[in-house]
């Protein structure tokens, strides 16, 4: 996606804005550090969800449990309820990966280390948790993601009259010559269970409008041809690629940087450095069930600015997670490499072998 892609790393730790959002978003960020050496400290492992070669997915967790997962809470009070093997734990305000025990329909206790928890939740009419008190705490269920998405939509430059034009004037920082030439690579041409669900391309981001002038991804040669790899890999397991964004040229980078309002800047990349997506090494993308059609279910939303979106979540259910590290393995086999803020985002190896790229899809369908 736009924000904080691998590129951006290189500027060291961003600055928090003063007036966005509470310390919880903040922690978003921090948790997972700005050197790729450093997430083994983030790393919060649920019970057993590692997607081992052979295994079937576990079953999905049930709904009377499934209603109740979540983010819960405000500023530094936060617990996280997610479910593993069958069973509800909770993460935060004291709680370690404690098991909940259920007491009634909604009331769950634990008994995390020497002291007892109790936790009520709330339900909405459909039955979804709104709230859950935590020893007499409440703490509402929050969606940060959301939120952040709709605090950028709503400071964003939206006069693509003027802001692609000034996009398309500008250049691309300056750089030594690259080991190779550049030889993007169609995806949709690599494998046919490669399929494409391009956001940029419509109205369906984070920024709220369209960016890209058509639906397309493209790669470098090498790291196309490895996705192919992972695809076929993939397929015999039952499951496909759907690619979100791959190759980004660089004025589009620009188009985020401008059209976002600077307290959100943490979010995207700063095209002064460019980032992988320019260099055509870059791709975003999730599984879909090739009997259905139909996208798996991940521990978060594609472009989700929260918690849920870093590789190591501790949240969501046993199968989301099962899932998450099925691509995550199958991509990191062929060279890629996650990265941990963005269970979605992979880099290709060789990424600092080419330039920064600025050519329209357009110009690249007419080539």
């Amino acid at each position: 996606m736009a924000r904080l892609t691998t590129s951006a790393l290189a500027s060291g730790s961003p600055q928090r804005p003063a007036s966005w959002g509470a310390p919880a978003i903040w922690l978003l960020l921090c948790c997972a550090s700005i050197t790729l050496a450093s997430t083994a400290g983030c790393r919060t492992e649920p019970l057993a969800n590692q997607a081992t070669e052979n295994a079937p997915p576990p079953p999905d967790a049930r709904r009377e449990l499934k209603r109740l997962i979540g983010e819960y809470g405000a500023d530094d009070d936060w617990v996280t309820v997610y479910e593993a093997d069958g069973q509800l734990f909770a993460d935060g305000l004291g709680l370690h990966h404690a098991h909940l025990r259920p007491t009634a329909t909604t009331q769950f206790s634990t008994d995390d280390g020497s002291t007892v928890q109790r936790l009520r939740f709330e339900l909405q009419a459909q039955g979804q948790a709104t709230a859950v008190e935590v020893g007499g705490k409440r703490l509402p269920e929050r969606d940060v993601g959301k939120e952040v998405v709709e605090r950028i939509q709503s400071g964003a430059e939206t006069h693509l009259d003027q802001l692609r034009p000034a996009a398309l004037a500008a250049a691309p920082p300056s750089e030594p010559p690259p080991r190779r030439a550049a030889d993007l690579v169609d995806l949709s041409t690599v494998d046919p269970a490669i399929k494409l669900d391009i956001r940029y391309a419509s109205s369906n981001n984070f920024m709220g409008f369209p960016l890209y002038e058509r639906p397309a991804a493209y790669m470098q040669r090498p790291a196309a041809e490895a996705l192919g790899r992972v695809a076929h890999s993939l397929a015999r397991k039952g499951y496909g690629l759907l690619i979100h964004d791959a190759y980004r040229p660089w004025f589009v980078t620009k188009m985020f940087w401008d059209a976002t309002p600077p307290a959100a800047h943490i979010y995207v990349a700063d095209p002064s450095q460019g980032s992988r997506h320019n260099r055509g090494c870059a791709v975003d993308l999730t599984l879909y069930d090739l009997k259905s059609g139909q996208p798996v279910e991940m521990t978060g939303r594609y472009d989700e600015m929260s918690r849920r979106s870093f590789a190591d979540y501790v949240g969501g259910t046993s199968r989301q997670r099962w899932f998450r590290d099925l691509l995550r393995t199958s991509m990191e086999s062929e060279g890629f490499s996650v990265y941990p803020q963005e269970w979605w985002h992979f880099d290709y190896k060789d990424w600092s072998d080419y330039a920064i790229g600025n050519r329209t899809f357009s110009e690249l369908q007419s080539h």
